[in-house]
């Protein structure tokens, strides 16, 4: 019963050290879009750097996963707890990655004229931040219905990233002089969209965890 008790808190030590490295990767994803939005370069240069940690914290949770897995060969629901939270923190690691490309366009944009604004690539960060934060409060509450209608989100920021495709295309053959910034804008959408395919990722892996069902390709069921 004490074995028990100690490896249940092993369990929970897990699943604290991933919460703590998905508040890291979330944040520094706010950060990178509101970077990308108002040409923030002095923020965006505030993401680039933070992103060591986010890698840290990545290996920490790896070693701590094996060593779990190695030591206390768990069972059941137990194993895809700890299976779950190492896919889930291989997705923050990912999303922290995607933050630091965003913010590199962000630095380079913030060197050029703002371009005009553009509600779908608002709307396409609006969705892929919700993305993002219901995903990840759904880890939090076990909650698989979230993640489920986190799934479903993915195809509006899919359809926005195709629909923003199209018309930077159209506005860079009618405008020479937005070529450069229409190619990084088209960049940029592309990293918000990744972002929304992470979250989803990680609703994947609450399922997983909660049901034992594997939902990689399939998550909107």
């Amino acid at each position: 019963m004490e074995q028990r008790a100690h490896f249940s808190k092993k369990l929970e030590d897990l699943k604290v050290m991933a919460l703590r490295m998905a508040a890291l990767s979330e944040s520094a994803v706010h950060k990178a879009v509101k970077a990308y939005l108002e040409n923030d370069s002095d923020l965006a240069e505030s993401v680039i750097v933070g992103d060591d940690v986010i890698n840290e914290m990545e290996d920490e949770i790896d070693n701590f996963s094996l060593e779990l897995l190695a030591l206390d060969q768990p069972m059941a629901v137990d194993l895809r707890t700890i299976i779950g939270a190492q896919r889930i923190t291989v997705n923050l690691e990912r999303l922290g990655d995607e933050a630091v490309n965003l913010a590199h366009r962000a630095m380079f944009l913030s060197t050029r004229p703002p371009m005009p604004n553009n509600p779908k690539m608002e709307e396409l960060a609006t969705i892929c931040k919700t993305m993002l934060s219901d995903a990840l409060k759904s880890y939090v509450d076990d909650d698989v219905n979230l993640a489920a209608q986190v799934c479903r989100m993915d195809d509006r920021a899919d359809d926005l990233n195709i629909a923003i495709l199209r018309q930077m295309v159209s506005e860079m053959v009618t405008e020479s002089r937005i070529v450069e910034r229409g190619v990084h804008s088209i960049i940029g959408a592309r990293h918000l969209e990744r972002i929304g395919d992470l979250a989803t990722n990680v609703a994947e892996s609450v399922v997983f965890i909660v049901e034992g069902t594997s939902m990689k390709h399939n998550c909107k069921g």
